[in-house]
């Protein structure tokens, strides 16, 4: 189901409670194919060389056995159509997708906050918005120079603590609303994120939508028989 990257085969991941690779998210099986060469800098900042590594990998996922493919960072949004042109199952390399409807479902003074890992490389072109008008409802912030950010662009990356990400993520989210009130929803594009989204939930009573909801709402739609 898993576009994996950071680490080689052979390596295990922590599926803490929460987290897309944690089947108990779903109650779903979860399997994983490492995308080669596919580091966090390379994916976040944007490699072309990474799409037939990404392919290859969805193609291995479909082999194996798996309904949907997903990806472990949100900037796999780049290999979006070419991986969902490669494989024959549903494809969802990044909650980004969702943003174009969850602009439709609020009010239109309504703003969303836009959550990620590294805004500096969030280009407008991943939005999948191209009205100027919505666009301007889309607040974004970033933690890139937190402790996640850093141990990600690390080869291997250590594990960052769930704690230290919350704080990162409460920070970022706390700015974000000072500025702009009309905040009403956020959306978090960094697969790191959903395992603090309940916290998040309960500081500011705000709708958050994450990776999983996406992967959630895609494993619903498929029969049961799948499993």
């Amino acid at each position: 189901m898993n576009l994996e990257r950071g680490l080689p085969p052979g390596v295990p991941q922590p599926a803490r409670p929460g987290s897309m690779l944690n089947p108990t998210t779903y109650d779903f099986p979860v399997i994983q194919e490492f995308v080669t060469g596919a580091w966090a800098d390379k994916i976040i900042r944007g490699d072309p060389a990474l799409e037939p590594a990404c392919i290859a990998a969805a193609q291995r996922l479909v082999d194996r056995g798996a309904v949907a493919i997903t990806a472990n960072c949100g900037f796999f949004i780049r290999h979006q159509a070419a991986v969902a042109a490669a494989v024959n199952v549903p494809v969802m390399t990044s909650s980004l997708l969702l943003l174009p409807a969850l602009l439709r479902q609020l009010p239109k003074a309504a703003k969303i906050a836009l959550l990620t890992a590294d805004s500096t490389h969030l280009d407008e072109g991943l939005l999948g918005v191209d009205d100027p008008i919505e666009r301007a409802r889309v607040v974004i912030g970033g933690i890139e120079g937190g402790e996640l950010w850093q141990n990600e662009m690390k080869r291997p990356p250590p594990i960052t603590d769930v704690a230290s990400v919350e704080k990162d993520v409460v920070a970022c989210v706390t700015r974000l609303r000072v500025s702009h009130p009309e905040i009403a929803a956020i959306l978090f594009e960094c697969t790191a994120f959903p395992m603090v989204a309940p916290a998040i939930r309960r500081l500011t009573k705000l709708p958050i939508y994450d990776i999983t909801t996406l992967c959630k709402m895609a494993l619903e739609s498929i029969a049961t028989s799948s499993h």
